[in-house]
């Protein structure tokens, strides 16, 4: 296991954050595609189920080096735009000429723009976005806007991660279309549980 992965998962600020990724940009798609990485495709064939129009444009949350934008765009999407924290990692995902716009956003800081649909893959988990990103998304969705997104193992394994959704759909603010759990990191044996959210 790469000394990144190992790291993965420990807790840091928006800083901390931000620096880990930009250091591991230049070896991370090389890295996490050699150990299976489901969650893009997975997160692509899910939200094809309840999307009709592919034309819908797309947020790419937490977009790293383009991952989920290409299995979006393998799936059909035709209008994919993509966010992240790290320069370096935006820097990757500009490689796979598949987005329409690629911009830096700061931690915890809102989208902007109106998307039909959010994609948060692989992105709310200890060490990364905080469980409070939930709120940010689902905020920024019109009614009836979609939140794609995947909660591995460490992220299902703590109440702060998952709290966020759970408030959401407890209070009927959000529907959950889609919930499957399945692999993440076949290799690492883990494992994430695949959303396709509503909001009502």
């Amino acid at each position: 296991m790469s000394t990144f992965l190992e790291q993965a998962f420990l807790e840091r600020d928006a800083a901390a954050a931000r620096v880990f990724y930009d250091e591991w940009a230049p070896t991370y798609e090389a890295e996490i595609t050699a150990l299976g990485y489901a969650a893009p495709a997975r997160c692509a064939a899910a939200l094809t189920e309840y999307v009709t129009d592919l034309d819908t444009p797309i947020l790419d949350f937490g977009c790293g080096t383009g991952l989920a934008g290409q299995a979006f765009n393998e799936a059909g999407f035709t209008h994919i735009d993509g966010v992240d924290i790290s320069p370096a990692m935006l820097e990757q995902s500009s490689k796979k000429g598949i987005y329409r716009s690629l911009q830096p956003i700061a931690a915890g800081a809102a989208p902007d723009g109106k998307y039909g649909i959010i994609s948060a893959v692989g992105v709310i988990s200890p060490g990364a976005a905080p469980g409070t990103t939930i709120d940010v998304l689902m905020h920024a969705l019109p009614k009836g806007g979609k939140l794609v997104f995947s909660f591995n193992d460490h992220a299902l394994a703590d109440p702060l991660q998952t709290g966020r959704l759970n408030e959401w759909i407890d209070c009927s603010a959000a529907y959950v279309l889609f919930a499957e759990h399945g692999p993440h990191l076949p290799a690492q044996n883990m494992n994430s549980t695949v959303y396709v959210v509503e909001k009502y």
